[in-house]
């Protein structure tokens, strides 16, 4: 019956079966109240008081003297009912609620809330990889990093700069496979050795940045994959290379830093704005105000044209590119590299270079870094949710089941489950 807040409950004849044997008793012991936490019950706070029955097993063999009554909804001894504690993980896990705030809500405490999501996790989580046949691999910082001021030189000095190296399947549902501490290429290495062998001769592409560090760890680990740049750090380097250029001009030619009053700082962010992305008369603006500046603009127009034959280079992946036309972009990019006077064109073509082989692959199978990063904007949002982790193990699995939502919803579809 219902008093205000106060719900009393009793048990029925099954719950007198021994948890050890499971024969039925009949002798009565004696009698015990329990109070465990249940969900409320709408906005109001709930308080259940269990009227249960200590029985004596009655198989004289069974090691257990006696027992208490319990119910699938509550096991014997557990202070939290299930459906709570179901309740409790499904916030976390569903909801993406944090585990404070969860804890403020239900009136239970902050462990309380997070073993039960560790409970609903650890099982999904543990489950085989999937076959992965393109992998990604990217690093995130994990917090900040932290400086510290070193009295002997009077500097800054990096202190600590915390990373997590992420492994993706790049081109499938698998999501987020793993994540371990460390950038470095015997993590990859590392990480990639501890897999099945099967597991890993499936992979005949991995996709990473512009990282010497990955690519090695991959020839150690993968040493039959084909190695992926990703465009959009290449697109990113020529940005940055421009901006270098421009920099360097306005401060060789003004003594200074660039002002409202030079045309090339006016024009700093056209010059990065993608050239099908201006207006024709925007474009033209922009290329008179250099011109008329003289070498100093010119230079900056010939970094500006290379970045612009790079990204033309670069627009040709996924469309199934002829060899023909890709060895005449980059041919043209070359031309264009080698022509600039400018040292930083110059690093870049060789970037260009060392990296072909692997920026080829990319053209030619359109594969890419961006499930990677979209990776690492949830790790980012998960982040932001918890408000910080201080745990690094924690931090992973909270990341990992965030980030491998669609492989489980495409499991469960495939076993007929409810998505």
């Amino acid at each position: 019956m219902v008093q205000g807040t106060h719900v009393q409950v009793g048990s029925d004849l099954a719950a007198s079966a021994c948890p050890s044997c499971g024969e039925f008793s009949t002798a009565l012991k004696g009698r015990v109240v329990t109070r465990p936490r249940d969900i409320p019950y709408g906005t109001t706070p709930l308080r259940l008081v269990w009227h249960k029955r200590r029985w004596r097993c009655v198989d004289r063999r069974c090691a257990r003297g006696s027992f208490t009554e319990q119910v699938p909804a509550a096991r014997a001894g557990a202070r939290l009912t299930c459906r709570l504690r179901t309740a409790l993980a499904d916030a976390v896990a569903v909801q993406h609620r944090c585990v404070a705030e969860t804890a403020a809500h239900y009136g239970v405490g902050w462990a309380t809330v997070h073993n039960a999501f560790i409970d609903h996790v650890t099982a999904p989580l543990a489950a085989p990889l999937p076959v992965v046949k393109v992998l990604g691999i990217d690093e995130t910082r994990r917090g900040k990093p932290v400086w510290t001021h070193d009295v002997a030189t009077g500097r800054w000095v990096l202190a600590h700069d915390r990373w997590h190296t992420g492994f993706v399947d790049a081109a499938g549902t698998g999501g987020l496979l793993a994540q371990v501490e460390g950038r470095s290429a015997g993590v990859v290495s590392g990480w990639l050795a501890a897999q099945p062998a099967p597991w890993r001769e499936g992979i005949t592409h991995v996709t990473i940045d512009l990282s010497a560090s990955f690519a090695k760890g991959v020839r150690d680990g993968l040493p039959n994959a084909i190695l992926v740049a990703d465009r959009f750090h290449l697109v990113q380097l020529a940005n940055d290379t421009l901006t270098a250029v421009r920099q360097r001009v306005v401060r060789e030619h003004e003594g200074r830093r660039g002002r409202k009053v030079n045309p090339a700082w006016r024009v700093r962010r056209r010059l990065l704005t993608a050239h099908e992305h201006l207006r024709p008369e925007t474009f033209t603006r922009m290329w008179n105000a250099l011109i008329d500046t003289g070498d100093a603009g010119l230079e900056i127009l010939g970094a500006y044209i290379v970045k612009e034959d790079l990204r033309a280079l670069l627009a040709l992946a996924g469309t199934h590119p002829d060899r023909t036309l890709i060895s005449r972009r980059l041919s043209t990019f070359y031309d264009h590299a080698a022509a600039s006077t400018a040292p930083e064109v110059h690093r870049l073509a060789a970037t260009v270079d060392r990296w072909w082989p692997a920026i080829l692959a990319g053209l030619q199978t359109g594969y890419s870094h961006s499930r990677s990063e979209g990776y690492n904007r949830l790790a980012k949002h998960e982040g932001r949710n918890a408000f910080g982790f201080r745990n690094p193990i924690n931090q992973r699995r909270r990341i990992r089941w965030a980030c491998t939502r669609q492989h489980r919803r495409a499991a469960a579809r495939k076993a007929g489950l409810p998505g």
